[in-house]
């Protein structure tokens, strides 16, 4: 079976399997199912891993201001950061009852958890997602989707499989200025799309490359978990301001896929490419060399589809950051906080009786809650995200080959190219797997 075909993706470590025994053959939390120890009507029981500044700010921001939902557990491989967040979600419960872990699979064992917000570094994604479906909690995943073209089919068929709810945390599917500019691309006001340009932020460059002894509390070795073994460094981890480890490529596609992952998302979502990808993508990168960031800091790449829209993903040297539609008969660009169209009497239309309507959510932790609740869908499902993060891994992948990638988006695979297919996919340390 190819690897991005997977149908069951399994953590082969036998203590999280006598853990999560009880979890995984029980009745499994469907959306109109029971919810743990909470009925749907009552309270929601939140774990929250990965406790960094957007995990802390899934509880404080996010979870506190939605009544119905209660953060009961918490976890991160920094301790400094998981006392905060136990800390913070004490104080929005009025009490001292939040648990707190080291290790993922102790929270996913716990019962009582109905969902789980997933904010950790990009290599971990697939481990933890999967192993969360199979525990039967649902998942609100911060992007981009997953490590790997290869990693992401695991979650979707883990979702699947499994049948507990998804949402991307691609909240700009949730702005009212890019569901108006998707909603205008979708209802023809545009006449016959033709090219999307979608631009990113340049990526970064350096990061201290000097070892330095690991911080007290960090355990580092769990931290890299499936990523090959490098002697810590500050930039490694945290550097400027906790997004280093983004431009690292053993942990992340960079800026390439961070970024595409919520722009290159809008440009799916209005060119109604959710269940599908580019055919054609070729490109150039100049990939950062000094430091430990490794990932490309700038670039171009275009990406065919079969329908003859074409996306030109460009850093912001070429493409101003944002997402621009241009068709036969004008065009739109959207960026958070600002809209802009010609004609400009576009942005006048009213959508509400259109024949397309997108699925308009104002909040997008909400949104997700509410899918829980009542079985509605999410503005962010898990087949759209991972299309349109791996239509970033391809340019990627691109990039690195000097060569163009035709693939099949059905498929999932790429053709004649057994270097580029090998890219798909990327081994694990051990005893870190996902074994199909």
């Amino acid at each position: 079976m190819h690897p991005t075909r997977s149908r069951h993706a399994n953590l082969s470590r036998r203590s999280f399997l006598k853990r999560t025994a009880a979890a995984s053959v029980g009745p499994l939390l469907v959306t109109r199912g029971v919810l743990g120890q909470n009925a749907p009507s009552t309270t929601l029981a939140i774990g929250v891993i990965g406790t960094g500044g957007r995990g802390r700010s899934h509880i404080s921001s996010g979870l506190a201001k939605l009544e119905g939902t209660r953060v009961v557990a918490v976890c991160d491989v920094n301790a400094e950061d998981r006392n905060r967040a136990r800390q913070i979600a004490d104080e929005i419960n009025g009490d001292a009852s939040c648990a707190a872990f080291e290790d993922f699979r102790e929270l996913l064992a716990r019962p009582d958890v109905d969902a789980v917000t997933i904010a950790v570094p990009d290599h971990w994604h697939a481990l933890i997602a999967v192993a969360a479906a199979r525990a039967g909690k649902h998942l609100y995943a911060e992007k981009p989707f997953a490590y790997s073209i290869s990693e992401g089919q695991a979650i979707v068929d883990a979702v699947k499989s499994h049948g507990v709810v998804f949402q991307h945390g691609t909240q700009q599917r949730s702005d009212a200025k890019y569901w108006q500019a998707c909603m205008l691309v979708r209802n023809g006001y545009l006449g016959t799309l033709n090219t999307v340009r979608v631009g990113s932020p340049f990526g970064l460059q350096g990061g201290s490359s000097a070892e330095v002894p690991v911080p007290a509390g960090l355990n580092y070795d769990f931290w890299l978990g499936p990523a090959p073994f490098k002697p810590y460094t500050d930039g490694r981890c945290h550097g400027d301001g906790g997004v280093g480890w983004y431009h690292i490529r053993d942990y992340s596609g960079g800026w390439v896929t961070a970024w595409g992952s919520h722009d290159v998302d809008i440009a799916h979502w209005g060119m109604g490419a959710d269940d599908t990808g580019p055919i054609e993508v070729s490109g150039t990168a100049e990939f950062a060399t000094n430091g430990v960031y490794d990932t490309a800091w700038k670039w171009h790449f275009d990406l065919a589809y079969a329908n003859g829209v074409k996306i030109v993903y460009a850093s912001e040297n070429e493409n101003p950051h944002g997402v621009k539609f241009e068709g036969s008969e004008g065009w739109i660009f959207v960026k958070r906080g600002f809209i802009d169209a010609e004609p400009k009497s576009l942005l006048d239309k009213k959508l509400d009786a259109e024949k397309i309507q997108l699925l308009r959510a104002d909040n997008h932790m909400l949104n997700f809650l509410d899918a829980i609740r009542t079985g509605g869908p999410v503005t962010a499902p898990v087949d759209a995200a991972h299309r349109s993060t791996a239509a970033c891994h391809l340019c990627n992948i691109a990039a690195r080959t000097g060569r163009k990638i035709a693939w099949d988006p059905a498929k999932q695979q790429v053709a004649g190219d057994d270097e580029a297919n090998a890219m798909l996919a990327r081994p694990m340390r051990a005893p870190w797997t996902l074994q199909t």
